[in-house]
């Protein structure tokens, strides 16, 4: 007569202190990696124009407002639903970031497109469009007309005026800066393929 088991699982059981040892390191890899882009020489840039809320046109110097630091968001746009997913989370972050260095989202929508579709989404933080210059390219997010890949710049603005690139990454599924992954990493099926929508029905 045989007994009955319950199935082994595929993965191995890790202890409480083999997971924290995991963390530590995971930390300690985080940490050496802010040293190393912190570390990168500071890239010279020219004061680019970009075209903001009604077409007004907005020079690089002038986004920092009273902070000397600048974070850049290169947005793919309208057209990306990952884009505009790490779009909602930093607008909910905007007060926070804002009170720390000056913050703008670009993309190569034009600003009236921008606008509808801030609205819709009820983002609050500066907009700027991209169109019609080779500010993306030049930063490194347009590697063909047209083509585009979602990331951030961030800008230092030294007391005689000048800009420099201090530091850039990419972003994509799973990142640090977009936090919805790591609560769906803790569910035991993880992200299991979910993708995001624009809007969701109840």
């Amino acid at each position: 007569m045989s007994v009955a088991t319950e199935p082994k699982s595929a993965v191995t059981e890790v202890s409480e202190t083999e997971l924290k040892r995991l963390q530590e390191e995971f930390e300690a890899a985080k940490n050496r990696l802010l040293e190393a882009r912190r570390s990168q020489k500071p890239e010279l840039v020219r004061d680019y124009e970009l075209l903001g809320t009604w077409s007004v046109k907005m020079k690089l110097s002038d986004m920092f407002g009273e902070k000397s630091e600048l974070i850049v968001v290169h947005n793919m746009g309208k057209r990306c639903t990952y884009c505009t997913l790490w779009a909602d989370g930093l607008n909910g972050f905007i007060a926070h970031l804002e009170n720390r260095a000056g913050f703008v989202l670009t993309s190569p929508d034009d600003p009236e497109t921008q606008r509808a579709f801030a609205n819709d989404r009820g983002w609050k933080f500066r907009m700027l469009s991209t169109k019609g210059t080779t500010f993306t390219h030049d930063m490194g997010y347009e590697p063909e007309p047209g083509t585009y890949w979602p990331g951030f710049s961030v800008f230092r603005k030294d007391s005689d005026g000048k800009i420099y690139r201090t530091s850039k990454d990419i972003f994509g599924p799973g990142d640090l800066y977009c936090s919805v992954w790591h609560l769906f990493d803790l569910l035991p099926l993880g992200v299991n393929d979910w993708e995001p929508k624009y809007h969701y029905q109840a």
